[in-house]
């Protein structure tokens, strides 16, 4: 209870009873919020480890197998820590398996594929979403139906068509394709409509600024979440792309890592290879990983733009 006590005129102190610390703290730790406050926390901390544990488990089986030796994979008993611990798998990736030729190649492959994807596909949904023209809505309702297509209909007229053009064994087949993406022109030309008003466009018109500019220097820097979550989706799609170089790549000098791995799959001596494979699978994930986790906040800037109306 407050008690008021006059010091002068014009100031007057009031004074609180302090509640005891005991008491204090039962009111604060033995109520019913409080435990439930704790018990979704626990509950909330349970799921996350449960779920990080199933994600994480394969990559660290993977890890733990790449230290293997080969007698390691034929005994039960041998989980995730081997019995005879071995770097011969490191060494044979590098120099005999010519991982790093892989890696490169199909590194190559996915910059240039998510460059040109993403920067074509932009010219494109730019278009289809800022100007008027006869047969907009046509183009669109065909991109849509291509989006339904399976690639794999067309493997085989696409390989006559590079076995013609001499194309067999080249990464062009496998870039000038990647380039013209239905979905890529879907999602970028809702994400212009979405997020930028023909307000700012038709300023630029009026200023005297060209289509072109207008496209570097206006649309291009609002859409850059959406570009980079396209780049991301490019760079990752193309990365595991594993049918389509295998069909074209017959040279081991050019084969990509899903083709390369395919390979010591598909080797009798599965025993020796058996600790290449998971070595060679935990690596060519470590790129995949560091573009995500980089780039994560334009993926959900991407998606979350558009959900509020101003």
């Amino acid at each position: 209870t407050p008690k008021v006590m006059k010091e002068s005129k014009n100031k007057i102190k009031v004074e609180f009873d302090r509640t005891p610390l005991k008491e204090r703290m039962k009111a604060k730790f033995l109520n019913l919020y409080f435990f439930q406050q704790v018990a979704w926390y626990i509950f909330r901390l349970v799921l996350l480890i449960g779920i990080s544990y199933i994600v994480l488990y394969p990559f660290f089986t993977k890890i733990a197998g790449s230290f293997m030796s080969p007698e390691d994979f034929v005994d039960v008993t041998v989980r995730l820590i081997p019995k005879h611990f071995t770097l011969d798998i490191y060494k044979a990736v590098l120099t005999e398996l010519k991982y790093a030729e892989a890696f490169r190649n199909t590194f190559i492959i996915s910059m240039l594929c998510g460059v040109l994807q993403t920067f074509v596909c932009c010219l494109i949904a730019y278009g289809l979403a800022k100007f008027r023209f006869r047969g907009n809505k046509l183009i669109f309702t065909a991109i849509l139906v291509f989006m339904m297509i399976p690639g794999q209909l067309s493997l085989i007229g696409f390989y006559n068509l590079c076995t013609k053009l001499k194309l067999v064994n080249s990464y062009i087949p496998l870039i000038v394709p990647a380039v013209a993406a239905p979905g890529t022109v879907f999602f970028l030309r809702q994400y212009i409509l979405s997020v930028m008003p023909p307000a700012l466009v038709e300023a630029a018109r009026i200023d005297g600024a060209s289509e072109l500019y207008s496209f570097h220097r206006i649309a291009l820097p609002i859409m850059s979440p959406g570009i980079a979550t396209m780049a991301i989706m490019a760079f990752i799609g193309n990365w595991n792309n594993y049918l389509l170089p295998m069909i074209i790549l017959n040279k081991n000098e050019k084969f990509t890592l899903p083709v390369m791995m395919a390979t010591l799959k598909a080797s009798t001596d599965i025993q020796r290879n058996q600790g290449a494979i998971y070595l060679a699978v935990a690596i060519s994930v470590i790129p995949i990983l560091i573009v995500f986790c980089f780039c994560s906040k334009y993926i959900i800037s991407s998606i979350s733009a558009g959900s509020v109306k101003e």
